[in-house]
C-alpha cells in the first residue's frame, strides 16, 4: 500500500476536510505514485494522473527536497486566468535571485493542467509576522525593506514590475543558514511594463484596477497599465508603513473610498501612530515612497535601498539579533507542532507530507 501522511496544524480542519472533500485523500495518493514513478525527477511532473485541485498549493517530498506544486485546471478558471497562471511563472523563470522565490520545473499534463514546481519555504509571511508579534522595529524593517529592493532590482532590471507587494507575498525564512532571508512570493499580476499596455490590456482584460487595494499606488488605480518600477516603489512604501505601526497606511469603510484615498489624501507620519521609535530618516524615506506622483518619489529600488540604509538604526538587526529571534521562532513552532502531530495517532508512515493549511482557510 502506497505509504502517506497528511498533516495539517488543525486537527479539526483536516477532519473537515477529509469528510467533505473525499477527492482531497484521492489526489495526494495518486501524487504520491506519480512522483514516486519519477524517481524524484521533478521533469516528469507532468506524468501526474487526474488531478481535481485548482489554484492549490501541495508539498509532496521529492526526492532531493521539499517542493511547493502549484496547480490550475482549465475546467475551473477562464481563459484570461489561465493565460496568466502561465505568464506568471514563464516570467518568474526568469527570475534567480536569491530573494525571489525559485521555480523548478512547469507544464502541463495530458489532461490540461497547468502546474509549476517551486521551493517549498518554511518560515512565515509578513501578514502573519505582525499581527502575531507587533510592530516590529526599525532595524528589522529596513533589513526586510533592503531585500525586497534587492528583489524587485532583477524584476526591473528585466522590465518586470511585480503589481502586488504585501505582507502576504513577503516570506521569512532561515535560508541557507541565513536567519530572517526574505523571499518575494507571488508574481501572479507581473506585468512586463517595457511592452507597452497593449499585450497587458489583452492579458488582464482590460485597464481596471489590479493588485490590492490596501498597498495599491494611485496610477494603478486610475489605470493599471501605467505601472511601471515606482509602483512597486510605493507598495514598499506602504509595506513598511505596516511593519513600523502595524496599521495600514489608509482604512476606510469600503473599497472606492480607500482607492480615493490612496489617490487624494495625505498618510499620518508614521511615528504618529506607533510608541516604537522611527528615526526622522525612515519616516522621510517612507512618506517618499507613499508621494502621489510617481515622480516624486525614489526613482529605481536601488535608490531606495541606499535611502533606508541612512537609517541610523539600520545596522541594528544584525546577525547576531536575528539568529537569537529565529532560534526563539523555530523553538515556539516546533512546541507547537508537537502538540498538535499527528503521526502517533496514524498508523500510515510518514514519506510524503501535503499541507492543507494555506488552502483550508
Amino acid at each position: 500500500m502506497t505509504a502517506l501522511e497528511i498533516w495539517t496544524a488543525d486537527q479539526e480542519k483536516l477532519a473537515t476536510i477529509l469528510a467533505e472533500e473525499p477527492r482531497v485523500r484521492a489526489l495526494a495518493i495518486r501524487i504520491f505514485e506519480a512522483l514516486e514513478q519519477a524517481n524524484g525527477d521533478t521533469n516528469k511532473l507532468s506524468e501526474l494522473p487526474g488531478l481535481q485541485e485548482v489554484g492549490s498549493y501541495l508539498r509532496p517530498r521529492l526526492m532531493r527536497r521539499d517542493t511547493a506544486v502549484k496547480l490550475l485546471l482549465p475546467d475551473r478558471a477562464d481563459p484570461d486566468s489561465i493565460q496568466r497562471f502561465e505568464r506568471e511563472v514563464c516570467l518568474t523563470c526568469q527570475l534567480t535571485h536569491p530573494n525571489t522565490i525559485q521555480v523548478y520545473d512547469y507544464g502541463h499534463t495530458p489532461e490540461g493542467i497547468f502546474y509549476y514546481a517551486m521551493e517549498f519555504l518554511r518560515g512565515l509571511n509578513l501578514h502573519e509576522l505582525v499581527p502575531r508579534f507587533g510592530p516590529q522595529p526599525e532595524g528589522r524593517v529596513v533589513h526586510i525593506l533592503t531585500q525586497i529592493c534587492d528583489s524587485l532590482a532583477e524584476a526591473h532590471a528585466l522590465g518586470l514590475v511585480h503589481r502586488d507587494i504585501k505582507p502576504a507575498n513577503i516570506f521569512l525564512c532561515d535560508r541557507g543558514g541565513v536567519p530572517g532571508c526574505v523571499k518575494v512570493l507571488d508574481f501572479g499580476l507581473v506585468r512586463e511594463y517595457r511592452n507597452g499596455s497593449r499585450d497587458f490590456t489583452r492579458l488582464i482584460g482590460g485597464n481596471g484596477a489590479e493588485g490590492t487595494p490596501l498597498f495599491m499606488p494611485p496610477e494603478a488605480i486610475e489605470d493599471s497599465a501605467r505601472s511601471d518600477p515606482r509602483s512597486d516603489i510605493y507598495s514598499v512604501g506602504a509595506l513598511g508603513y505596516y511593519l513600523l505601526t502595524g496599521e495600514y497606511v489608509f482604512a476606510a469603510e469600503s473599497i472606492r473610498d480607500l482607492y480615493d484615498k490612496h489617490v487624494a489624501a495625505s498618510p499620518i507620519p508614521p511615528s504618529q501612530r506607533t510608541t516604537n521609535r522611527i528615526s526622522a530618516a525612515l519616516e522621510a524615506t517612507i512618506l517618499r515612497c507613499l508621494e502621489k506622483e510617481p515622480d516624486v518619489r525614489p526613482q529605481s529600488v536601488t535608490e531606495l535601498r541606499a535611502l533606508l540604509l541612512t537609517s541610523p538604526r539600520a545596522s541594528e538587526w544584525g546577525p547576531q539579533a536575528r539568529a537569537a529571534w529565529w532560534s526563539r521562532y523555530q523553538s515556539k513552532t516546533s512546541a507547537s507542532a508537537d502538540e498538535t502531530d499527528l503521526r502517533e495517532s496514524s498508523s500510515i508512515d510518514a514519506s510524503v507530507k501535503i499541507d492543507f493549511d494555506i488552502w483550508i482557510k
